[in-house]
This record gives structure tokens, C-alpha cells and sequence, in this order.
């Protein structure tokens, strides 16, 4: 009747699998493997060893061109321009001392005070290297160096006021204590409105700042700048008390008068 499609069962067998074989294309392999059909690709191999040679053999890893140090003129691979660290310090230019003198006065004359080392980092280094520390090259340059953090007048001691206000100087004590023998309500570390900074201390409809930094840093007049502009945009009262107002006599009246 036509019903069998197969002479036997070893051929309808044969129609079952879904398996072909292939050779390995690694002409040093040539090894008999099978595939499923769905995985039957342009190029066949029966590892990814031997499909890892073939590939590396036809497209090499790139490899960085060669370089000549600039010191030493030894032929290296890599982004930098010499071979090791001691040729980069060799390189390296070293400024005369009396162009470094120059160079700080003319600094000098262009801001009309001393500069911080933050200010001038292109000779910052080399006159650490030169003078051993920038104080001591602005002192070779004949001027008065600023004042380090010893000899400040506002130094950061955690002191604890009378009313057990933290403070973080004795400076700042001195007001706390002033306000608190005065009965005068007051708040400690209230920050200013949307902003990250915070004011020393709030009375009333007032913000009072302790900046007994101003003029001794140029990062720290910035922030007293930042929290001027901070109340002007949000209509705060802002009451600035400075080192002058403390030493050598303490004098707050007239700075807090308005508090009576």
C-alpha cells in the first residue's frame, strides 16, 4: 500500500537523529566530531581550543608599538613617556632658586599680600624641593610668611560652654558664655537654609558667625563669603563677630546690642 518511507529500520533509524557529522577544520586536529543541527555555523571545530588557534592565527593580538625612552633611549611598551620612574625624575626640570625668589615676589606684587602654596602650584614643588617648605621660601624671599595653624588665633578645641554648648574653640566659648550670662536664648550649629553650611549660633530672627579665620585663609573667606550671599538671598540678619572683637578685650556690646 505504500505505508513504509524506509527499506529498514536501521535507515528510519538514520532519519531520527539530529546530529551531522563534520571534521575538524584545525588542519593539525582534523578530528571526527558530531553537531546538533541548530548548531551548524560558516566554520566548525570540535573545541573552542582548536577554534581559539585558527583565530589567533588569522587576526594576532595587537601588541603596542615599541617606544624610546627619552632618557635613556631603552625601547618599551606602554602609554608613558619613559621606561621607569627614575628616568621620569630625571627629566624632571629644575627651576634655579633665584627664579623661584622671582617668581613668589612677582606673586606677591600681583595679589598684594603673600600667596598660600595652594595658589601657585606650578612652583609649589619646586620650592618644597629647593627650600625644604614653602614658609621657608617665602622667608628667603624676604617676606613674612602667613601664620600656620599653631600660631593662629582660632584653633579647633573641642571646649564645652557654660551651658553645655560643644564649641569648637575658645574663642567660640567666650560668646557662648557671654549670651548664656546674659540670659540670651540661643541656638547652637543651625544649618542655613537649603544649603550644607552651618551658622554658630541663631537668636531670634538672627544668625551670628564666629570667623576667626577671615583674611588668615583663602578657603575660608570663600565660606564667609558663601554664607554672606546664603542670608542676603534668604533675608536672615547676619551678625559677623572677628578675632578684634575678642582679643585682647573681650567687646561684644556693640557688636550684639540689639539682642538688650
Amino acid at each position: 500500500m505504500g505505508y513504509n518511507f524506509y527499506c529498514s529500520i536501521f535507515c528510519q533509524g538514520k532519519s531520527f537523529r539530529r546530529r551531522s557529522e563534520f571534521i575538524c577544520e584545525n588542519t593539525k586536529c582534523r578530528k571526527k566530531f558530531e553537531k546538533l543541527r541548530k548548531e551548524i555555523g560558516p566554520h566548525n571545530y570540535c573545541s573552542t581550543s582548536c577554534a581559539a588557534i585558527v583565530n589567533n592565527q588569522k587576526f594576532p593580538k595587537w601588541r603596542p608599538k615599541l617606544k624610546l625612552c627619552k632618557v635613556c633611549e631603552k625601547q618599551f611598551r606602554g602609554g608613558n613617556k619613559y621606561c621607569s620612574i627614575p628616568c621620569y625624575k630625571q627629566s624632571r626640570v629644575r627651576h634655579e632658586p633665584d627664579d623661584l625668589l622671582k617668581q613668589i615676589k612677582f606673586v606677591y606684587k600681583k595679589f598684594g599680600r603673600v600667596p598660600a602654596r595652594r595658589e601657585v602650584p606650578n612652583i609649589d614643588g619646586a620650592c618644597r624641593y629647593a627650600f625644604g617648605t614653602w614658609n621657608n621660601a617665602i622667608v628667603a624671599a624676604g617676606l613674612t610668611p602667613n601664620r600656620s595653624h599653631e600660631n593662629r588665633m582660632y584653633k579647633r578645641t573641642i571646649t564645652k560652654a557654660k551651658d553645655g554648648h560643644f564649641c569648637d574653640s575658645i574663642s567660640e566659648a567666650l560668646i557662648d558664655n557671654w549670651l548664656e550670662e546674659r540670659n540670651i536664648k540661643h541656638e547652637k550649629n543651625v544649618k542655613y537654609p537649603n544649603s550644607g553650611h552651618v551658622a554658630d549660633w541663631k537668636v531670634g530672627n538672627f544668625f551670628v558667625e564666629y570667623f576667626g579665620l577671615a583674611k588668615d585663609s583663602p578657603r575660608y573667606d570663600r565660606n564667609v563669603k558663601i554664607k554672606q550671599k546664603l542670608c542676603k538671598r534668604s533675608g536672615i540678619k547676619l551678625i559677623e563677630i572677628y578675632p578684634t572683637d575678642l582679643y585682647p578685650k573681650l567687646n561684644l556690646s556693640a557688636k550684639l546690642r540689639s539682642f538688650f
